[in-house]
Order: C-alpha cells, then structure tokens, then sequence
C-alpha cells in the first residue's frame, strides 16, 4: 500500500486550504487504496479573511497548523517533521492558503518565495524521484520545486499561466476532468477550482490527478 504524504494550507479557500479539495483529495486515495498522513506548517496564516463577506479580519491571527486540524480532524503533524523516506509520494491541495501561506504567489506573483519547510519537503521527493501531486493554484510552485521547464497546470488562466512561464515553468492548458502528467519530474497538476463550477467537476480532476501521482510511485 502506498502512502502519501498531503499537505494542508490551514482551513478555507480564501486563506487557506481549500476544503472540498482537501477532502476529495483524501477521499480519492482512500478510495484508490493508499494510506495517507496531514501536514501544515507551525506558522501564523498571512491574514484571515471572513468568508462571508471576503473582506480580510484586521487584528485576527490564526495558525496554519492548528487550522489544518479542522479539516484533518486533529490528525496532522508539523511539516517541519516531515521525513520523505517514510512517503511514497506528495499531494497539495489548493486554496488560496497554497498561494499565502505555502508561497507568497499571492502578494509577489513571479517574484515570489516559498516557505523554508515546504520548500525542502517538496524538493526532497522530487530529488528522491518521488511523484508530486498539486492541486488548482499549488503548481505555480512547480518550477521552483522540479525545475525549469516542467510541465504543469492551473487550466487556462492567461495571467497565472504567464507567471508561471516567467517562473521557468511550462504552462498546459487542461480541462478541470483531467490531470496534466510530467512524466519525466514525476509531476501531475490539475486545474480543480481554478476552473470547477462544482464538486463533482474538482472530484473527476482530482481523482484523476491521485490516480496519475499512484501510478507514478
């Protein structure tokens, strides 16, 4: 059985991990027959917006990994604890956390910087050939973790497609059904809400990008 590593940018889509792509993202490896263990980093989120209103709470602060829990249901651990010889692959959901908290995509679009802990996790299963997963908005981090060149998408959007391109990366547009595979990085990159007018439409490209990653261990 394999067993995945997934990691988690705090609890909802506007700054964190995006909730019903986190939970199919379980569900397809449950599903698929892996096991699976929770990461976040131990740091504080960027900020923390109200999704009711989608205006942005001045003077709250919330944790990344004590957010997580809420989607992991208390079972998830530090990403700086994170040993990739124990995994046999990695799966990021997306959500604007994956953009804040994950990266700074977000606030510095092409100029941006990764967080030190996912930086070094991400880039020890690729240097260990180990397949990647990432989900909606997570792949602009595609060149920075796999190299210049690789292969990735978010759908079709033009402007993040041109980030990605001056990033070093290689956009492919790809309908939300389906998974885009770098076969030689071991990457698979799907569009999820950046295109997903529904569930079901995020669960077909997610399932799909799970069955992709699986199949590359």
């Amino acid at each position: 059985m394999s067993k995945v590593a997934v990691v988690l940018a705090g609890c909802g889509v506007y700054d964190g991990a995006e909730i019903n792509e986190a939970v199919l993202t379980l569900l397809s490896l449950e599903q698929q027959g892996a096991a699976y263990q929770c990461f976040a980093p131990d740091i504080e989120q960027l900020h923390v917006v109200n999704h009711l209103t989608g205006e942005v709470s001045e003077g709250e602060v919330r944790n990344v990994l004590v957010e997580a829990a809420r989607i992991a249901r208390g079972n998830v651990t530090d990403l700086a604890l994170a040993n990739v010889e124990e995994f046999d692959a990695l799966v990021v959901p997306g959500g604007f956390g994956a953009a804040k908290n994950l990266c700074n995509f977000a606030v510095s679009g092409p100029d941006m910087s990764i967080q030190s802990d996912f930086l070094r996790v991400a880039q020890d299963f690729h240097a260990a050939g180990k397949p990647i997963g990432l989900i909606c908005i997570a792949p602009v981090m595609a060149a920075a973790i796999c190299g210049e060149g690789t292969n990735c998408t978010i759908g079709n959007d033009i402007d993040t497609a041109a980030a990605i391109t001056a990033m070093g990366g290689q956009h492919l547009d790809c309908p939300v059904t389906e998974a885009c595979v770098d076969a030689e990085r071991k990457l698979v990159t799907t569009p999820a809400y950046m295109l997903a007018e529904g569930v079901g439409q995020a669960y077909t490209g997610i399932s799909q990008c799970v069955r992709e990653v699986l199949a590359l261990v």
